[in-house]
């Protein structure tokens, strides 16, 4: 639908677009059906919105809204009636398919077509219908096969006019119109993917402190902040909720407004992993316990094995009394407040396990006795050591659905298998975009990149987890963009593919501020997700990317944020004043967020860096510039929470909230003593002091490297660089400072004759007529083998692969190598599809896909080949992937596939590295091409990198930039 000179519909934007009738895709109905478009106001005039007093609640309330939505486009607020009216040339008819007469009889009559829709799930169709009633010449019908499909209906019109869902929670604009017509339809949405499709309010700290400052200040989130989060659910196509749950956190049922209003909104309410039957453990056990004593007068404990009575009473009481709400019930138990199940008398796996097969039993026998039959869906979450005793046998009843977890980190823990797949319940997963916990936590920032969500959630709907998929967002802010994605998948898994993840974001983008600019922050938000795919802004440290290698790794990460920056500040700037809000909150905050967050950190290493190589007032310039750094973060979260939207956000963003774990903080610096003196200091690339290493030069990449010049005092100092060959090329050459430069040296290609020589940049100075040697190694290959050469070149000590850039790929036995772009630390990363393939163990060559590069290499030996693979989990089978230099012996390489949740181990290094390295041998005989092999194992694998090494490359925390190759 498009309002009348809007920006069309965009393809793809909706939810349902996929299985929308080709009119929503063309955007063109009027010309598909040559009949004039439907006015919702039209000469000032607005048409009446009817729904029967008789249908649901939850359809009621969604047809005020469509009320409110056509006012926020044109400022005229159409009718809403329950009575049908005597004459009007137009009307809008609202309503369920067997809860709405007048839906019923243009069924009945024929002249309504439901048959794709009718006893779906949640699915409606839209459509213009001619003469529907007396007196009534045209009617726009939007009727849904239960009453949250014929909300979603109804919200489509809404997005259709231009209103986003992000409205309210992100400030887009609703651009006024005044005029707004829709297309003539049909337009039938099919039923989701996905049956239960919703969030974990969770880690809610800053969510509270807002909702407590604005929205209710007697409470600590409300039924006044549970309204705007219901709404925002059902304009996101969601259905589903586990309400907030911590500490400083109202419990839901504290409030009895919170239950009821979800029922009249439509939403189904569960509760997470530690919560059984609705029941808040952190704030609800200790008064029931205090009113339930032991004979003794001692306070029960929460252990099934020593109370199992009150514990079972405690159960029962929330199931007699939410029993009337459309409601979701969590069965088995742990802990309070999501820690590890307490049995006193239960010792071993097997004891547990009996006891866990009694608690459900329990829990069955309350639910049947209170609920009845409305009691479903009902969820098992075989969550940490939960999964342990679920897969040393305790017996989840048929019906029941199997939640599966994430490892936190976004990579699925364990799949169902075959007879899993079967079960009556059904299967759904728990998927973290928000995360408190070890090994790190991710609470600030939405940097879970877009591809993964889609790489792991397709790889779910592949093994049957199709019935419930529940998000953690953490305080819902700061999540828009993952939570927008993740609700589109989950309303049509197949809307997007490996090629085109970065299509949501256009489209999207485009979608809040306007079709002209959705490329260009698609391309940001994209670039924003890759750098944090190397490193989470949130998991940063001091010492972790290296100052001094790869042309200062961390140095091109700081180039590449500004860079961004850059590029948001300059659409910023050309954006309406009206989106300015949005804008800074959905772009232009998270990335200047991460890069500041970044910024004081690489200013820290270098300034520890400059403690080692003894430099004087270059020390504490770095010192400054971090501290700076942090500053500017500071007064930009402050920006955020007290002028955007005129204060309105008061609260919601901190990365340092008091009560739950925080990004990194003020980094550590150190200062010197000023002194009276001066002195000549160098230090050149790849060498934490001095020059030892050679600065390395090849023709095919054509490299820049830098010479660090500095003052070891505070005095100012002159010095001199010059170059051995007229072909080094120097940045700068000479002069004064007082605290440091950096020289930047490169080659004259054209000038330099074929072969490998030696070079020297000679620096001198300072008033000891002090003088240092930087040696250099230039290679030329010459123009003739830089463009015919094919595949890799080895240079530098090593060859380095994006996994994307293969040679040839082969697909065997039903599998095959695809691209994900998007994914990983680069442009993309190759994954082994199917997910549900069967593992190759033998007989690589002939039976597994396999990914081929040619390399040439200039060296000979026994050499580390290290496959950077994403860190993706199968606690039921492997991770492994193998490789092989031509046509020598495959070796197998076995990555991690359990998460520990320790700190220190392998899973916990892969999940904040964003990789897992797996490393292997090969030998290069003879000097010359040859081809790297690179075969599947396990399906699911996805690689991200590749790197050889030929002899000396430095360990640092990125790989190495991509060796040359011929485009």
């Amino acid at each position: 639908m498009a309002a009348a000179g809007a920006t069309p519909l965009l393809p793809g934007l909706l939810p349902a677009t996929a299985h929308a009738a080709p009119s929503v895709l063309t955007g063109r109905p009027a010309v598909l059906t040559g009949r004039p478009e439907f006015p919702l106001v039209q000469g000032g005039s607005a048409t009446a919105v009817y729904v029967d007093a008789a249908d649901d609640p939850a359809v009621i309330r969604a047809a005020g809204d469509l009320q409110a939505d056509v006012e926020r486009v044109t400022g005229i607020r159409p009718q809403l009636v329950h009575a049908l009216p005597q004459q009007v040339p137009h009307l809008v008819v609202i309503g369920t398919i067997g809860a709405s007469p007048v839906i019923d009889r243009l069924i009945a009559q024929g002249r309504l077509n439901v048959s794709q829709v009718k006893g779906s799930w949640e699915a409606s169709v839209t459509q213009v219908v001619d003469r529907p009633l007396p007196g009534v010449d045209r009617a726009l019908v939007i009727a849904g096969s239960d009453r949250r499909g014929t909300v979603y209906g109804i919200y489509d019109t809404s997005e259709r006019i231009g209103v986003s869902p992000w409205y309210w929670w992100a400030d887009v604009p609703v651009e006024h119109r005044d005029e707004v017509t829709v297309p003539t339809g049909p337009f039938v949405r099919h039923e989701p993917s996905v049956r239960y499709r919703g969030i974990f309010v969770n880690d809610e700290q800053n969510l509270t402190t807002w909702s407590h400052r604005t929205q209710e200040p007697d409470k600590n989130i409300g039924p006044e902040t549970y309204k705007r989060v219901f709404e925002l659910l059902l304009r996101l196509k969601a259905n589903y909720l586990w309400p907030a749950m911590h500490p400083y956190s109202d419990f839901f049922n504290k409030h009895r407004e919170n239950p009821e209003l979800a029922e009249r909104y439509g939403i189904v309410v569960g509760s997470s992993h530690p919560e059984a039957l609705l029941r808040n453990g952190v704030h609800e056990w200790d008064p029931w316990a205090a009113e339930h004593r032991n004979a003794d007068g001692s306070l029960p404990v929460y252990d099934y094995t020593v109370n199992p009575g009150v514990i079972s009473d405690y159960w029962r009481a929330r199931a007699r009394q939410n029993a009337t709400y459309e409601s979701s019930w969590t069965l088995g138990m742990r802990g309070l407040h999501d820690t590890a199940l307490e049995t006193k008398y239960a010792t071993t796996i097997p004891e547990k396990v009996v006891v866990m097969n009694d608690i459900i039993a329990d829990q069955r026998r309350i639910l049947a006795e209170e609920v009845g039959q409305a009691a479903e869906p009902q969820i098992f979450i075989p969550y940490k050591e939960v999964l342990d005793l679920y897969n040393a046998g305790v017996q989840v009843p048929d019906d029941v659905t199997l939640i599966w977890p994430d490892d936190n980190h976004g990579n699925m823990r364990q799949l169902p298998n075959e007879a899993e797949r079967r079960r009556e319940g059904g299967n759904g997963i728990y998927y973290h975009l928000s995360y408190w916990g070890r090994p790190k936590s991710y609470l600030w920032l939405d940097t879970t990149q877009l591809a993964k969500v889609w790489q792991e959630l397709s790889r779910v709907y592949e093994h049957g987890a199709d019935r419930m998929w529940i998000f953690n967002v953490g305080d819902v802010k700061s999540i828009e963009t993952g939570l927008s994605f993740a609700m589109d998948v989950a309303w049509d898994v197949d809307r997007w593919g490996a090629d085109d993840v970065e299509g949501f974001l256009v489209e999207w983008a485009g979608w809040q501020f306007g079709r002209r600019h959705g490329r260009e922050i698609a391309a940001i938000r994209t670039e924003y997700y890759r750098l944090a795919a190397e490193l989470r802004p949130e998991f940063i440290a001091k010492g972790l990317v290296s100052v001094v290698h790869h042309g200062d790794e961390a140095g091109r990460r700081m180039d590449a944020y500004a860079q961004l920056l850059e590029r948001a500040r300059i659409l910023g700037a050309r954006l309406p004043e009206a989106y300015r809000d949005a804008y800074f909150e959905l772009v232009e905050y998270p990335v200047h967020g991460a890069y500041l967050m970044n910024l004081k950190y690489y200013w820290a290493d270098r300034n520890a860096l400059a403690v080692r190589q003894g430099r004087g007032a270059g020390t504490n310039r770095f010192a400054d510039l971090a501290e700076a750094a942090h500053s500017t973060e500071a007064a930009l979260t402050k920006r955020y929470n007290t002028e955007v939207a005129g204060g309105k956000w008061d609260g919601i963003v901190n990365p340092y909230p008091s009560q739950i774990p925080k990004a990194p903080g003020r980094p550590a610096v150190s200062r010197v003593a000023r002194q009276e003196t001066s002195g000549l200091g160098v230090a050149s690339e790849g060498n934490e002091t001095g020059t030892a290493r050679p600065l390395s030069f090849f023709s095919g990449t054509r490299d820049r490297r830098f010479v660090d010049v500095f003052n070891t005092g505070f005095l100012a100092v002159s010095w001199t660089a010059e170059a051995s060959h007229p072909w080094v090329l120097l940045s700068e050459s000479g002069g004064s400072l007082t605290e440091q430069t950096r020289v930047w040296v490169e080659i004259d290609w054209d000038r330099v004759p074929e072969g490998t020589y030696d070079a020297t940049v000679t620096v001198s100075g300072g008033d000891a007529g002090q003088r240092v040697d930087v040696p250099l190694s230039v290679r030329n290959d010459g123009e003739r083998a830089r463009r015919w050469a094919r595949g890799f070149v080895e240079a530098h000590g090593c060859v380095s692969i994006d996994a994307v850039h293969t040679d040839r790929r082969v697909a065997r036995g039903g599998a095959r190598w695809r691209t994900v772009r998007g994914l990983g630390r680069r442009t993309g990363a190759v994954e082994a599809v199917p997910s549900t393939a069967a593992p190759v163990t033998a007989e690589f060559a002939a039976r597994a896909p396999e990914l081929r590069y040619r390399v040439r290499f200039s060296s000979t030996g026994t050499f580390p080949v290290t496959v950077f693979r994403l860190p993706s989990l199968d606690e039921r089978g492997y991770r492994r992937v193998a490789v092989a230099l031509d046509d020598q012996p495959v070796a197998v390489l076995s990555g991690q596939s359990v998460a520990t949740g320790n700190r220190g181990d392998a899973w916990a290094r892969n999940v904040e590295d964003g990789v897992e390295r797996l490393t292997a041998m090969v030998t290069v005989a003879e000097a010359g091409e040859h081809v790297l092999r690179v075969f599947m194992v396990d399906p699911g694998i996805a690689v991200d990198q590749i790197v050889i090494d030929t002899g000396g490359l430095p360990v640092s925390y990125l790989a190495p930039p991509e060796s040359y190759r011929p485009a």
